[in-house]
């Protein structure tokens, strides 16, 4: 299924962190928090000409903001453009 933002919107797929610490401790994943940082998937067209990022850039975003949704199974954020706090590079 392919999915296209509208709006000022933009479509992430989270980097999931290390289970492990550097020591050799399993974490949990009831005490792991959601990561704030994601992949583009897919920016939509109002915006697509004019934004800093682009498809298959790793962003960090507020905690608290977008909406999950899940397509083929698979876990995604739409999220404003605007929320988004910069790019990793």
């Amino acid at each position: 299924m392919k999915f296209k933002p509208l709006d000022k919107r933009v479509l992430l797929e989270r980097i999931e962190e290390e289970t492990k610490t550097t020591s050799g401790i399993i974490i949990p994943d009831n005490a792991k928090e959601k990561p704030l940082v994601g992949t583009v998937k897919a920016i939509s067209k109002k915006i697509e000409k004019d934004c800093d990022f682009k498809v298959g850039d790793n962003v960090v975003f507020d905690k608290y903001k977008g909406s999950e949704i899940k397509i083929d199974g698979k876990e995604y954020i739409v999220i404003d453009a605007e929320d988004l706090l910069g790019i990793l590079g």
